[in-house]
């Protein structure tokens, strides 16, 4: 049988595989310089390079990377880009060194004023749902997002982040780590030419301010997610114009209001 991207058999010592997800050092580097090592699921890499440029304000736009390569090493993969002129200098202007795992999304930051950065404004007007009739939607989208993960499926053991934008499930992406999911959907939908305010991003996870950070850095106006939003989340989220929807006490819950 084969697996899905991101999932390899293990031998176990009683004999039989298990299915498990990849987790590798993944090295993002910019100009020569190391932005960041995450540990991350390898698939959909390109993805992962551009999205994390979008949500961490080191580009705005695809273009702004010129050229990138994949090296695998022995001990992981580099992801290479190089950075248009503007975007190079806004780079070395603003450099953070992190070492992120899989559950954490503002780790090694050096500064307590870089954990709660200025968000840009949500965009508004056409081509966005109103936030109220998300709430109508959420369970069905989160269906939608659950019925496209053939690397959880395989491995019960990966988070997820959709695209939901007139009535369907448009893209989705897959990682260990949920913030990794969500940087890979946010390279994924750049590179399409989707725009992330006509529609809402879906998660599989905990919704914590790591990702209404990345999901305003890419003009996002919506999320919704399966469990409740951290207090933290919401003042964020809210200082944005950007809706969340979660769980509340009787369901899908409107937490900010936009």
């Amino acid at each position: 049988m084969s697996l899905p991207p991101g999932a390899v058999r293990v031998p176990l010592p009683m004999g039989g595989a298990a299915v498990l997800a990849e987790e590798v050092p993944l090295a993002l580097v910019f100009d020569g310089v190391t932005q960041a090592v995450m540990m991350a699921t390898p698939c959909d890499l390109e993805d992962f390079l551009i999205g994390f440029a979008l949500t961490e304000g080191l580009i705005g736009t695809p273009g702004e990377i010129l050229r990138h390569e994949v090296v695998r090493q022995d001990n992981g993969i580099e992801l290479r880009g190089w950075l248009a002129g503007p975007a190079a200098a806004r780079f070395k202007a603003r450099r953070r060194v992190m070492a992120g795992p899989v559950g954490c999304g503002l780790c090694g930051i050096e500064s307590l004023a870089e954990a709660l950065r200025p968000l840009p404004q949500a965009p508004q007007g056409a081509g966005a749902s109103a936030p109220q009739s998300l709430t109508a939607v959420a369970d069905t989208a989160l269906a939608a997002l659950r019925a496209a993960q053939p690397l959880q499926d395989a491995v019960r053991a990966a988070h997820a982040v959709g695209f939901w934008a007139n009535g369907a499930l448009i893209c989705a992406r897959e990682d260990v780590g949920r913030h990794n999911a969500l940087d890979k959907l946010a390279g994924g939908l750049a590179r399409a030419g989707h725009n992330p305010g006509a529609g809402a991003l879906v998660l599989t996870s905990r919704l914590s301010v790591d990702l209404v950070q990345k999901a305003a850095m890419i003009g996002a106006r919506a999320l919704i997610a399966p469990s409740a939003p951290t207090a933290l989340a919401v003042a964020q989220a809210q200082s944005a114009g950007l809706a969340l929807v979660a769980r509340g006490p009787d369901g899908p819950t409107l937490f900010t209001p936009s």
